[in-house]
């Protein structure tokens, strides 16, 4: 197998990988009662995302700042796992093994709360 044919196997596996987390990202926000759609729309889906966690949308400005990014998305996961009825210990599964629970979260019987942020 030459080097062509890896770079291209690699690329289809980077888009499945794409493509699911769009998949689980939609259920989560019909979950919460927001249109699906936003899950594909770059910049918007974590404007809806802050939505339902009950976040100001200048929080997204917050994202790109270095370090801080790091403690927004903890509290951002933090939040969305309350918003759904769970606690800490899922917060930290959101947080560090998203791959398995953010597709938990998504296909689960987990229902949406609403805003925890705004309680």
């Amino acid at each position: 197998m030459d080097q062509g044919e890896v770079g291209f196997f690699g690329m289809i596996i980077q888009l499945a990988a794409l493509a699911f987390f769009v998949w689980v990202l939609w259920r989560i926000f019909e979950k919460a009662g927001k249109p699906g759609w936003a899950a594909i729309i770059p910049i918007y889906n974590v404007i809806v995302l802050l939505e339902i966690v009950g976040r100001p949308w200048w929080w997204l400005i917050l994202f790109l700042i270095p370090l801080v990014n790091v403690v927004v998305g903890f509290l951002v996961a933090l939040d969305l796992s309350r918003s759904f009825g769970h606690d800490l210990a899922f917060a930290l599964g959101l947080f560090f093994l998203g791959i398995v629970f953010y597709p938990i979260l998504a296909f689960g019987g987990d229902t949406y709360g609403g805003p925890a942020a705004a309680s």
